[in-house]
Formats: C-alpha cells, sequence, structure tokens
C-alpha cells in the first residue's frame, strides 16, 4: 500500500507538458498546476495577458504578462522538496527499516539497494533486465520508465489504453466497464505507445517542413532588402562622389539630398523589417510548441497529460492551415526603394551637386493596344483615354483601370466642359454632346467632314468654348456647346494644327517638334522649337506649361516646366527616361489633379511623381 502511495505521489509531480517534476508549480485560476517554464513558454507564444490552460482551457489572465506573479502551489513544492531531501529507500527489503535504494531496475519497476541487487543480478531471468544507478537518475541524464498500477485494482497494471476514454486502464477495468466495443475501442498500452510516437514523429517532420518554408522566406525578404540597401549604398556613394567634386560650400545641399534617399528607402527597409519580424516570431511559436510536444522520452499516461498534449498538438495543425505565404507582398514594398537614383548634375552654368530622381511610378498597359488617340483630365479628377478602336478608358489618380465609356464611337478627340459634360469628335469629324453619365444628347454641331477639314482634335476652354483643329483645312472652329455653326474661325497660316490644347486666353499647337502659344485670333505669341524631338505639351497645376519632348528612335521622354513665355523653369521628369517604343508615333501630356504627371502612348499609360 505505501509503495502504491509512493507512485501516486510521483505521479502528482510531474508536469503534464514536459513530463518532468514540477519546477516552480504555479496554479492558473481553474486549479491546474504548470511548470513555470513550460507557462513562460506558453504566453511568449501566444503573445498576450493570458494563457489557455492546456487541460480544460479555461483562460487565465497573467498580471503584468509575468508568470512570476501566479500564485505558487505551495503544497505541491513543499512535497517536491520533501522527496528530494528524503532518498528513494529499496522496495525488495521485507524489513521494517529498509535501507536507501542504489539502482532502478526498469524492467522490474523497482528500486534496490546493494544486497537487493546483487541478489537480483544472480537471478537468471533478471541477467538482461536494464538497471540504473540513482545519480544518473537524480543528475536528470537518465528517464525512467514507470508502471502505473490501476486505482481501482492497486496489484494491477494498466496494460490498455480506452481510445474513446483517452485514458490507461487495466484489463479487469477494461472487462467491466469498456467492454462495449461500440462506445470504447481498447488497444494495448504498448500498442498505443508506439502510434503515439509515429504521431509525434509525422508533426515533428512537418514542423521540419514549415521551418524550411519560412526560412526560405526569411532569405527571400533578406535578398529584397539586400536590394534596397544596394541601391541606397548606389545613391549615397554617387551623392558623395559628387560632392567630393564640388565645394565645400554644397554641405548643406548634401545633407538634404542623403535625407531623401534615406526617406525613400528607410521606410521600404522598415516595412521589410516589420514582415521579417512577424515571419521570424510565426517561426519561434511554432517551434516553442513543437518543441513542447515533438521533445518527450516518456509517454504520458493520466488525462491531464493527454490533454495538454492534444491541445498543443492541435495548435500545431492550425498554423499547418494558416494562407500560403505572400512573397508579392515583400517584392511590391521594395519597388520604391529599388527604384531610387542620383542624378548628378554635370551643367557648368549652376553650382549644384544634382537631385534624388524616380523611375517611373507606374506603366499601365492600356486595355486596346495601339489604338490612344486623345487624353484629357476629368472633372472629377481621373483621367480619360480616347481611343480610335472606340471608346473612352478612364484611370484613376495612382494608374488603375476604372472602367470604359462610350464603347461604341471611334474617338479622334475629347474634353470636358466646366459641368462635367463630356465632347467627343470621332473618326468622321462628327461632334457628340454626352451627360457627365455618358448619355448621348440631342446636340448637333456643324462641324466640317473629313474630305473637306482633314484630321480633326479638339480641347475645351475655360470659357466652355469648344476649340476643333483641322489639318487638312489648317484652320480651327470654335462652337459654343449649344452647337449648330462654329461662332468664329481662327486660321492657323503657314503651319498645320496636329494637336491642340486650351491655355488661359491662348492655345497651345503642336507640329512635330514646334510648340506655338497662340492668342484666340490666331497671332503667334511664342514659339518652342527643339530639333531631333517631338514635343506634346499641357497645362500645369500651377498653370504654367508642361513640355514632353520624345526622341522616337531611343524611344525616351524628358518633361519640362516652362513660363507662358515658353521659358524653361525646371526639369520634371530626367533627360531622358526610357520607355516602351510604340509603333504609332502618337503621344499625350497631361497633369492630374492630385500632381501626378500622365504621359501616354498608343500602347502605354506612364505616370511620374
Amino acid at each position: 500500500m505505501a509503495d502504491t502511495l509512493k507512485n501516486v505521489i510521483s505521479q502528482s509531480t510531474e508536469c503534464p507538458v514536459c513530463l518532468s517534476t514540477f519546477t516552480d508549480p504555479k496554479i492558473l485560476s481553474c486549479s491546474h498546476t504548470f511548470c513555470k517554464p513550460c507557462l513562460d513558454n506558453l504566453l511568449e507564444c501566444h503573445g498576450n495577458y493570458q494563457i489557455r490552460c492546456l487541460v480544460c482551457r479555461a483562460l487565465t489572465q497573467i498580471p503584468n504578462q509575468d508568470v512570476s506573479n501566479l500564485q505558487v502551489n505551495l503544497a505541491l513544492k513543499n512535497i517536491i522538496e520533501d522527496m528530494k531531501c528524503h532518498p528513494q529507500i529499496c522496495m525488495s527489503c521485507k524489513s521494517d527499516d529498509k535501507p536507501s535504494a542504489a539502482v532502478y531496475c526498469q524492467d522490474c519497476g523497482k528500486y534496490l539497494c546493494t544486497t537487493c541487487l546483487n541478489t537480483h543480478s544472480q537471478w537468471g531471468d533478471f541477467i538482461d533486465h536494464e538497471v540504473i544507478a540513482m545519480s544518473e537518475i537524480s543528475s536528470g541524464k537518465v528517464t525512467i520508465r514507470r508502471y502505473r498500477k490501476c486505482r481501482k485494482h492497486p496489484k494491477e497494471d494498466e496494460e490498455c489504453f480506452c481510445s474513446n476514454c483517452r485514458r490507461f486502464t487495466c484489463f479487469k477495468c477494461v472487462v467491466m466497464e469498456h467492454k462495449d466495443e461500440a462506445k470504447h475501442q481498447v488497444i494495448e498500452a504498448a500498442a498505443y505507445e508506439n502510434i503515439h510516437m509515429e504521431s509525434i514523429e509525422d508533426i515533428k517532420s512537418k514542423v521540419d517542413e514549415k521551418q524550411a518554408c519560412f526560412q526560405k522566406y526569411l532569405d527571400f525578404i533578406d535578398e529584397q532588402r539586400k536590394l534596397v540597401g544596394n541601391a541606397k549604398k548606389g545613391c549615397i556613394a554617387d551623392i558623395n562622389q559628387a560632392y567630393d567634386d564640388a565645394v565645400r560650400q554644397l554641405t548643406e545641399r548634401r545633407d538634404i539630398l542623403l535625407g531623401e534617399v534615406k526617406e525613400k528607402t528607410e521606410g521600404v527597409e522598415k516595412k521589410l523589417e516589420e514582415m521579417k519580424t512577424s515571419a521570424q516570431k510565426y517561426i519561434n511559436q511554432l517551434t516553442t510548441i513543437a518543441d513542447m510536444v515533438t521533445n518527450r522520452t516518456k509517454i504520458p499516461f493520466d488525462m491531464e497529460t493527454l490533454a495538454a498534449q492534444d491541445t498543443l498538438c492541435e495548435e500545431i495543425r492550425e498554423a499547418f492551415d494558416q494562407e500560403d505565404l505572400d512573397y508579392e507582398k515583400p517584392r511590391n514594398s521594395s519597388k520604391k526603394g529599388k527604384s531610387v537614383g542620383f542624378e548628378r548634375n554635370v551643367r557648368k552654368d549652376e553650382l549644384d551637386l544634382g537631385k534624388i530622381v524616380n523611375v517611373v511610378a507606374k506603366d499601365v498597359e492600356l486595355p486596346t493596344k495601339d489604338s490612344m488617340n486623345a487624353m484629357v483630365s476629368t472633372q472629377e479628377g481621373r483621367m480619360a483615354v480616347g481611343c480610335w478602336k472606340g471608346g473612352i478608358n478612364i484611370f484613376s489618380s495612382d494608374g488603375e483601370f476604372q472602367q470604359t465609356v462610350i464603347k461604341n464611337v471611334e474617338i479622334y478627340g475629347v474634353g470636358f466642359l466646366s459641368d462635367g459634360r463630356c465632347i467627343v469628335i470621332d473618326f468622321a469629324n462628327d461632334i457628340t454632346l454626352y451627360t457627365p453619365e455618358y448619355v448621348k444628347l440631342n446636340v448637333l454641331f456643324e462641324s466640317l467632314g473629313v474630305d473637306e477639314g482633314g484630321v480633326a482634335n479638339l480641347t475645351v476652354g475655360g470659357d466652355d468654348l469648344i476649340y476643333v483643329s483641322y489639318r487638312k483645312a489648317q484652320k480651327i472652329l470654335v462652337f459654343s456647346a449649344a452647337g449648330g455653326q462654329a461662332v468664329r474661325e481662327i486660321p492657323c497660316s503657314g503651319y498645320t494644327p496636329v494637336q491642340i490644347t486650351s491655355y488661359d486666353d491662348s492655345l497651345l499647337i503642336i507640329t512635330a517638334n514646334t510648340l506655338r502659344l497662340i492668342d484666340k485670333e490666331g497671332v503667334v505669341q511664342h514659339t518652342l522649337t527643339k530639333p531631333g524631338s517631338y514635343i506634346h505639351a499641357a497645362v500645369s497645376q500651377g498653370n504654367l506649361i508642361l513640355v514632353a519632348m520624345v526622341k522616337l528612335e531611343e524611344g525616351l521622354v524628358s518633361i519640362d516646366e516652362y513660363t507662358n513665355e515658353l521659358t524653361p523653369i525646371r526639369n520634371l521628369v530626367s533627360d531622358y527616361n526610357k520607355i516602351a517604343k510604340p509603333g504609332r508615333n502618337w503621344y499625350y501630356l497631361q497633369q492630374y489633379r492630385s500632381g501626378e504627371i500622365a504621359f501616354c502612348t498608343p500602347d502605354r499609360l506612364y505616370l511620374f511623381h
């Protein structure tokens, strides 16, 4: 009876998580006890102020997120300390004054003194028994196998396991309490141990696979960070080289440039670092829980231990069901940092290091290939791209395609009145007015036909007058929104009006490599010519003039800002930015109300900040 009591006490002093004697036992609010180190691991994994009991799954709030603040199981702690102070006695000696045990026989399940060990060693049947010295047991190098006795039948070993009840039991209990095969599936304890160990090995294998997957993800993030870091280092190196070649009074300018580089790259690096930290935290959590499950040298026997292991295994399996790793997130985050560059100032008339440049902010493929004929900003701040194959494509300020309207009309020119109505000129030079919802209105305009006027283009002035240019006729007709005949005519003497844009009380007229600023009577006020480049113009948000110069053969574009006298102010898109060469040399330039510059080719829409 004393031995049975000792076995019960020994079982009660084992933590259901680590299966070892309790270390600093702490009580949860549900009254279950666990080792403080085990609770620390659980709290670290879940990263909050509460712990879910692995036995009954009740929640316990952790004061100040510190397990040390939980109540200590003093009774259990005293029992453990008392057991440590009293050596294990021999279980074979018959005398009342039993000596201390020197060894433990794994096969007999008994502690033996030196005298009993000598007798035990001489028994022929016990020669191959595994005997462990007490010193190895107390040092923790070796864990002993425990032979559990049935609490209802103390003389019987628990040799069976009921899968439904999740408990070990003796043969007598099986016969009396677990005989209904429909409700109780009973197997040998040894068979359950094999199944349990195979399950643990399977979980360990999946954990290793998941860890490898996340390690690959971490390596990918490091690679992206390295690319961003290289871009930053390259910029800083170029800036420093330019600074060394310049005069010392440029120190303040250099610091500003370095700050811009860091501003454009460190935010990206921070995002990538946060992604890495999140992924690393998941690995640590997975590893900690997996270690608590897989690092086992003993098989759990009691119900609380089984419940704890079941909960841990379930948490790991839930982790396996998480969504696949999103590689696009770090790749997209790194794009901004990798696109940072430094353009050194090589102009001798200006003492400056240069500037931080950004490549194309966005490059969007148009829905219809080789079809763009016109582009204009809408009243609500979006961009409308007209196509001769039919329809107007609407894009948001960040370059996202939103919808196509007026799909059945071959667009050659498009504009918007101040009230949001849309005016369109088509392939036959017919002018049509639409509501802000793109419903056709019954308004007729007496436009010149293609045979008489040639290819046409249009723009809307601030006075809501509609200016329509005709290449063959070399003139501009002015219509009111009411339709009918033109209210006046503007001659284009000596040049062909290819592209037309309204600007205050003037018009911007483009012909190949020449930009003309004319008044509303047709008098040329200023001229800008760029040999070797095609010119395209637009009005900026600051009511200045944007001019894009395209080198057709090289596929390069540069955008500058000019005064109303066509005097250059500054370069906005560096000389020259690479664009894809289209099959048709036709371009349009506009600026969003939000500030982004839109440059459109027959196939693509480019956005610059």
